[in-house]
C-alpha cells in the first residue's frame, strides 16, 4: 500500500514538473519562479495593483490626490485674500497678483506633489528619468507664464495712469521677450544646443522677412507712431480720408478709432504712421471754436458785436467744454450778396466740446438777435420777367 502510494506521487511530481515547462503555466508564473512553483518568500500573497504592491501603489496616487485638493484649496483662499486687498486698499500689487495667479496655484502644488509621487513611485529609471524632466519642464513654462502675466499687467497698469487707456503692443511685446527666454531656458535644460536653431533663423531670415512684410511693416510703425508720441492712445485725430475718432488702441498690428457714433474703426499701423492726419489733442487738447453768421446791411455793427461778445461770454461760463478764462470775440469779415458776414471765436477744452458749444450759442444768439432787432437776413433774389413784344 505503501509501495503504491509512493508510485501515485512520483507520477503527481512528474505530471507537475511537465506541466511547469508548458507555456500555460509560463503565463501564470511569478517573476521569481522561473520553474513555475510558487516561492514562499515574505509577501508572496499580498494584493497587487499594475503588478506592484498594492501599498506601493496606493501611496503615490494619495500624494497626487491630496496635493490636487490641496492646491484647490489654497488657490481659492490665496485669491479671495487678494481680492479683499485689491478692493479695501486699492493695491495694484494684489490686482497684478490676482490675475498673475490664477490657476497657477492649483498647478504649482499638483507639481509638488507629483514630484514627491514620483520618488514614491516604484518605478524604473528609464520611466522616471523622463517623467521628471517633464515636470521640470511644466514647472518653468508655468514659472515663464506668471512672470508674463504679471510684467504685461504692471506695463498696462502704468501706461493707463500715463496716457489713460491701455496700449497692447508694449506688454505683447514683453510677454513674448519673456516667453522666449523661457523657451531658452528649457532647451537649455534639456541640453539642446541653439546654435543651429539660430543658424537657421539666419539663413531663412531672409524668407521670413519676405513673408512678413506686412506684419513687421505694422509692428514697426506702431512702435515708431508710440515712440513719436504724436499720436497717443486717447487723441481725437482725423485721418484721410474722412476717418475720424479717438483712438482707443495700439496694437502690434492696428490701431483701433472710435468714432463720435460709437463704431470702431480698425486700420493698419502703417497707414496710420505714413498718412495725414490731423491731431486735435496737440499741442494742447483745447481748440477754437469757430462760428460763422450774417447779419442785415442796416445792422448796427458795434452794438451787433458787443450783444455777442456778451452772449458769447456767457456761453464759455455756463456751457460744460467751455473755458471762462477765454474771452470770445467776434470778426466781421465779408460784404456778401445778402449780408454782411463775420465769425466769432470761442475755445473749448477737447474737440468734441465745440458741437454742444455751437448748439448753445445759435440758441442764445437767435434769441438775443429776436430781442434786439438785429435781423438774419435770408437769400433774396430779383427776378425781372419780359414778355415778348410782338
Amino acid at each position: 500500500m505503501v509501495a503504491g502510494f509512493d508510485q501515485d506521487r512520483t507520477g503527481l511530481e512528474d505530471f507537475r514538473s511537465s506541466f511547469a515547462q508548458s507555456p500555460v503555466a509560463q503565463q501564470f508564473a511569478g517573476p521569481g519562479d522561473p520553474a513555475g512553483h510558487r516561492s514562499e518568500e515574505p509577501g508572496q500573497g499580498e494584493t497587487r495593483m499594475f503588478g506592484k504592491p498594492l501599498v506601493s501603489t496606493l501611496i503615490p496616487l494619495g500624494i497626487v490626490f491630496v496635493s490636487g485638493a490641496l492646491g484647490m484649496f489654497l488657490q481659492k483662499i490665496v485669491l479671495a485674500r487678494l481680492r479683499r486687498i485689491s478692493e479695501k486698499s486699492a493695491a495694484s500689487w494684489a490686482d497684478i497678483l490676482t490675475r498673475s495667479l490664477k490657476g497657477l496655484i492649483f498647478l504649482w502644488t499638483l507639481l509638488f506633489g507629483l514630484a514627491i509621487a514620483l520618488k514614491a513611485a516604484p518605478l524604473k529609471p528609464d520611466l522616471a528619468r523622463p517623467l521628471g524632466q517633464a515636470l521640470i519642464i511644466l514647472a518653468i513654462f508655468s514659472a515663464t507664464h506668471f512672470l508674463a502675466r504679471a510684467v504685461s499687467a504692471y506695463i498696462v497698469l502704468g501706461l493707463g495712469r500715463i496716457a489713460g487707456f491701455p496700449v497692447s503692443i508694449f506688454p505683447t511685446l514683453t510677454a513674448f521677450v519673456i516667453y522666449t527666454l523661457g523657451l531658452l531656458i528649457i532647451l537649455d535644460y534639456l541640453k539642446i544646443s541653439i546654435t543651429p536653431l539660430i543658424t537657421a533663423l539666419g539663413v531663412g531670415g531672409l524668407a521670413v522677412a519676405l513673408a512678413l512684410q506686412d506684419t513687421l511693416s505694422n509692428l514697426f510703425s506702431g512702435l515708431h507712431i508710440l515712440a513719436t508720441r504724436k499720436v497717443r492712445p486717447g487723441d481725437y485725430i482725423k485721418l484721410e480720408p474722412n476717418v475720424e475718432g479717438y483712438i482707443r488702441d495700439i496694437t502690434w498690428r492696428n490701431t483701433t478709432i472710435e468714432a463720435l457714433a460709437g463704431n470702431l474703426i480698425i486700420i493698419p499701423n502703417s497707414k496710420l504712421a505714413t498718412g495725414i492726419l490731423t491731431n486735435f489733442d496737440l499741442p494742447a487738447s483745447d481748440s477754437a471754436v469757430l462760428v460763422d453768421f450774417g447779419v442785415a446791411y442796416k445792422t448796427d455793427l458795434r452794438r451787433c458785436e458787443e450783444v455777442i461778445g456778451e452772449v458769447a461770454k456767457d456761453i464759455m461760463a455756463r456751457v460744460p467744454g467751455g473755458m471762462p478764462t477765454f474771452t470770445p470775440f467776434v470778426r466781421f469779415h465779408t460784404f456778401g450778396d445778402f449780408a454782411i458776414r463775420g465769425t466769432i471765436i470761442l475755445r473749448g477744452g477737447r474737440f468734441v466740446d465745440r458741437y454742444l458749444i455751437k448748439h448753445e450759442l445759435v440758441k442764445s444768439l437767435h434769441e438775443r438777435f429776436a430781442r434786439e432787432g438785429i435781423e438774419i437776413p435770408l437769400p433774396a433774389r430779383t427776378v425781372q420777367i419780359r414778355k415778348n413784344e410782338e
